[in-house]
């Protein structure tokens, strides 16, 4: 099974391309080999020939053809020239001198050097000749024989390199080829157990550390997320039945009174508050849910404009003056006067806004709430410190998920939406968002990107 999908996948089908490019690079480089070598020795052969050639010349040139005959005799007697041939003819083609019995068969106007077999046993001889001012002709040459088979050996070892390569190839792209159909295997069927049970299976890991788990553990952690956000949402939705259950009861309660008893002008006057009111609730609480749901779903940080930090916290602070004022709450303004960043103005506020409110909201009477900005080398930074009841260390991630209230919480008024948009708002902004004790009291503060420049992306 595992074999036919290596025989078929489009990598086995690209490493036979491979293997061919590489295979017809490796034929030329050993024919380069091959004919680099012959011709060495060939080389080598035809400079010997050529050096006997010129002593032989030159003998005759100082003593005439005797002296030539001579030269012949002495080097043919010598152990040194034993490979060598010679053959000294008259114009007629007659053998004066010599270790072959006639002239080869070559056109008079040859050169060489040429390959002959005489006969007479001395096997493959490669000979040169040339012309004597009397007319006589001179061939010199050397024996071969061994050239031949040398050549016959660097053919047989260069035909099986080639073999070998092809063959190691082969088996090394089919290796290859199994080993990365057994990884998308493996993917593949972890996709399908998915499919088919959920999203608590994960692709195994094999320790190698190589490419292939880098984008298994990828996976895996975007399995994680996407069980995570799935999880969510299915809490969201919980707990937007949830609270929408309570006000939908008693709006309908008050319409099921209000159907069976006699019309009373004030009474219904009443129920028609209340129940706008509720409604209202529940508008706010969908109206917060869209919101988040554009801030996370558009990317409008193009838009980004150059907004001051202290600014916006000083409007936030006049806005909640009054609120503050009403339950006793000293609100504190404090920091920098000018906290320059990057972002939307609006979202900024709506997000700080949730934060001072929450302070306020679960404060207690005759507290103290504190806004404080300051400007870094590493960026723009807003506090918000209060002296409230604070929240378990264990639960301050929880709080930023939609809907997720603290029990003590769950009676005083709000959805649980607040701080999830604040979350969205830093998210898209590149903040950071940091709660931390203020013994006693909650301190949160976002940690703003540096300014960008202009011309910086």
């Amino acid at each position: 099974m595992l074999l036919a999908k290596t025989l078929r996948s489009s990598t086995y089908k690209l490493a036979l391309v491979a293997i061919g490019v590489f295979g017809a690079f490796v034929i030329a480089l050993f024919a380069y080999v091959r004919w680099s070598t012959v011709g060495y020795v060939q080389h080598n052969v035809d400079r010997e020939i050529g050096i006997d050639l010129s002593t032989l010349t030159d003998a005759y040139v100082v003593g005439g053809r005797a002296a030539l005959v001579a030269r012949i005799g002495r080097q043919r007697a010598d152990p040194h020239f034993k490979d060598a041939a010679y053959l000294l003819v008259d114009p007629s083609l007659t053998p004066i001198a010599g270790n072959l019995d006639r002239w080869p068969a070559l056109r008079k106007d040859a050169s060489g050097p040429a390959e002959i077999a005489p006969s007479g046993g001395m096997g493959l001889i490669r000979v040169t000749f040339t012309s004597l001012p009397n007319g006589d002709r001179l061939l010199v040459g050397r024996k071969v024989d061994g050239l031949d088979s040398f050549i016959g050996e660097i053919d047989t070892a260069l035909g099986l390199s080639v073999v070998l390569v092809f063959v190691l190839a082969a088996a090394a792209s089919v290796s290859v080829t199994q080993r990365t159909v057994s990884r998308i295997e493996a993917i593949n069927a972890t996709s399908r157990a998915i499919m088919q049970s959920g999203l608590d299976k994960r692709i195994p890991l094999r320790g190698s550390h190589d490419e292939w788990d880098e984008l298994a553990a990828n996976l895996n952690i975007m399995l994680e997320r996407i069980q995570l956000l799935m999880s969510e949402v299915k809490q969201a939705t919980d707990n937007v039945a949830h609270d929408l259950r309570t006000p939908l009861a008693r709006m309908r309660g008050r319409l099921e009174k209000a159907r069976l008893r006699e019309r009373d002008s004030g009474r219904d006057q009443l129920l028609i508050e209340d129940t706008i009111a509720d409604l209202e609730d529940v508008l706010r609480m969908f109206m917060s849910l869209v919101r988040i749901s554009q801030i996370e779903a558009y990317d409008i940080s193009k838009s980004f404009r150059r907004v001051n930090l202290a600014q916006i916290a000083d409007e936030i602070v006049e806005l909640f003056d009054a609120a503050a004022e009403k339950r006793n709450i000293l609100l504190q303004r404090s920091g920098d006067s000018q906290v320059m960043v990057n972002g939307d103005r609006d979202l900024l506020f709506d997000a700080i806004a949730n934060v001072v409110d929450n302070a306020l909201k679960y404060g207690p009477d005759g507290g103290r709430v504190g806004v404080e900005t300051r400007e870094a080398m590493s960026g723009g930074m807003i506090c918000v410190v209060d002296n409230g009841p604070g929240i378990p260390e264990g639960e301050r991630q929880n709080v930023f998920k939609r809907f997720y209230r603290l029990e003590r919480s769950r009676a005083s008024q709000g959805n649980g939406l607040g701080l999830s948009l604040v979350s969205a708002v830093a998210r898209l902004h590149g903040a950071v968002i940091s709660l931390s004790d203020n013994f006693p009291g909650l301190t949160v503060q976002l940690s703003f990107p540096p300014l960008r420049t202009e011309g910086e992306s």
